[in-house]
């Protein structure tokens, strides 16, 4: 099938799909339901924008105050969904149509009644170095003040041994960076996504995209998850055409990992898949690593399959990595048998 006749399909497929959603014999925008973030509405926007395009379809962004928005805690003290939980309320009480989520902030058991519609092309995975003096992680003196939010992040400085001061933060995206470059700076440097940084147009802050083999991403991150009630069969249909079938693959072979870990997003876990073509078709090329908070213990394995095998590629590299002991990094299971999950802010 030629790229013109791919196209052609899939427009013929949106503005069915459209043609499907309207109400009534209207045609009335869809409420997308976001965080009031300044990353999360870019993230929305995007969505918003891409859809329109696709199906031409009008949609109106809805605010939703999480209960994470409303705290000041630590991310790694945060419950499970803190900044995802009110978004599916509001779904459930069809207050929106749809909500966008930073993929990584979702729990991995699945909602009852909502539906993963679309897993949108992802924006660069790996996390980046914002510094003073334009330095890299390498460049930083002794005892320099690295900031970040991430249980992960922070565990992977230690396990570096540049012998850096890690400092726990919490804040938006702006509000991190000033305090690297504003004029009350206090920090040194600080790491976090760098597709936050792009998103939000920041990325000429970044001093160092952090190489994988330095600092393994989060799983999911920097994929947005597309949501809707699992009822309406139309939407989905609709929100289809934003899915991106490598993305979608390459995700769920990462939270399959993190879920047989019975780890949360903010928990020292890393996993980064990547999709390559090879002789037999593409293939997944999944990396995935424990490490203890203080960086002293660090257990890295890889493992490959196909993209049909994302789900069981993730749990078998999760039993390997248990086998070699990182529940006990990981910490002792609570009395039900399963690990105290946390989620973070992708901020």
């Amino acid at each position: 099938m030629t790229p013109t006749s791919v196209a052609r399909r899939w427009h013929e497929r949106a503005q069915r799909a459209s043609q499907a959603v309207e109400r009534g014999g209207l045609v009335t925008a869809l409420r997308l339901g976001t965080r009031g973030s300044a990353l999360a509405l870019a993230q929305s926007r995007g969505i918003a924008d891409a859809l329109r395009a696709a199906t031409g379809r009008e949609v109106e962004l809805v605010e939703v105050v999480t209960a994470g928005d409303r705290s000041s805690a630590p991310v790694h003290r945060l419950g499970v969904g803190v900044f995802v939980s009110a978004l599916r309320d509001a779904l459930a009480a069809n207050e929106i149509d749809f909500a966008v989520h930073s993929y990584k902030d979702l729990p991995t058991a699945g909602q009852a009644g909502l539906h993963i519609a679309a897993v949108p092309p992802r924006e660069d995975p790996r996390d980046a170095l914002v510094a003073q003096g334009g330095r890299t992680l390498a460049e930083l003196p002794p005892e320099a003040t690295v900031g970040t939010g991430a249980l992960r992040r922070i565990a992977q400085v230690h396990a570096l041994g540049l012998q850096l001061t890690v400092v726990p933060i919490r804040g938006n995206v702006d509000s991190r960076v000033k305090r690297v470059l504003g004029p009350e700076a206090d920090l040194d440097a600080v790491v976090l996504a760098r597709a936050g940084l792009v998103r939000l147009g920041r990325a000429d802050v970044i001093t160092e995209t952090l190489d994988p083999m330095l600092m393994l991403p989060a799983p999911a991150q920097g994929a947005l998850a597309v949501e809707c009630r699992a009822d309406d069969s139309d939407l989905i249909e609709l929100l289809s055409v934003l899915d991106h079938a490598p993305t979608r693959a390459a995700i769920t072979a990462e939270r399959s990992f993190l879920a047989t870990l019975e780890a949360g997003c903010s928990a020292p876990v890393a996993g980064y898949a990547e999709l390559a073509e090879g002789d037999d078709g593409d293939e997944i090329y999944l990396r995935g690593a424990v490490i203890s908070p203080d960086g002293s213990r660090d257990i890295r394995l890889s493992r490959t399959g196909t993209p049909a095998e994302a789900s069981e590629i993730g749990k078998a590299l999760a039993a390997e990595l248990l086998d070699l002991g990182a529940d006990s990094i990981l910490g002792t299971p609570t009395e039900s048998g399963a690990r105290t999950q946390h989620f973070g802010a992708t901020e």
